[in-house]
């Protein structure tokens, strides 16, 4: 696996923590991960030039 870092929003990773305290997931690691095999589940019936609203600037 690879580390990757990122910069979320303190309300953003307050709601992941919650998760993670609710025993939804694990730790935060598993819940990051899970939201983008979601957004890529998502996305794997369009065509890679679709528009991609999460990646809009």
């Amino acid at each position: 696996m690879e580390r990757v870092t990122l910069r979320i929003p303190k309300q953003q990773i307050e709601e992941v923590e919650r998760m993670v305290d609710t025993g939804e997931y694990p730790n935060r690691s598993e819940a990051i991960r899970s939201a983008v095999r979601e957004m890529l589940n998502e996305q794997d019936g369009e065509t890679r030039d679709s528009n991609r609203p999460w990646a809009k600037v």
